[in-house]
């Protein structure tokens, strides 16, 4: 096999496994970020949306708790792990839920160790 005809298949071979990478589940345009909210009664992850996060002014945990101060309430989605239809463990939206102001003690960045599934789209 000629070195011409080897790299072209190359090519080939890296644009194939490009694209399939990309177009994973795991691996949306628009990344969901989790956090775990942390109150009196128990704990819970939520998960943030790119829309959501321009709501809230950014991705850290500073702006999550202002953003729950200044309006006393932020609307989410909550996550829980579930079995997808590949069979895999996967991070899905279960629930909205309203985080309250006086209800919360700590937000955490939550960093999951299965796939995450994007919240659908209101």
């Amino acid at each position: 096999m000629s070195n011409k005809i080897r790299n072209r298949m190359l090519a080939y071979l890296i644009a194939a496994g490009a694209a399939i990478f990309a177009g994973a589940p795991g691996f949306a345009e628009d990344p969901t970020s989790l956090f775990e909210v942390v109150t009196a009664k128990d704990q819970i992850v939520i998960g943030l949306s790119a829309k959501d996060i321009e709501a809230v002014g950014g991705n850290d945990v500073t702006h999550i708790g202002q953003a729950i101060k200044a309006s006393g309430e932020l609307t989410v989605w909550q996550y829980a792990v579930r079995k997808g239809t590949d069979g895999q463990l996967e991070q899905a939206p279960l629930k909205r839920v309203s985080l309250l102001a006086a209800d919360s003690l700590r937000v955490e960045p939550y960093s999951a160790s299965v796939r995450v599934v994007p919240a659908p789209e209101e």
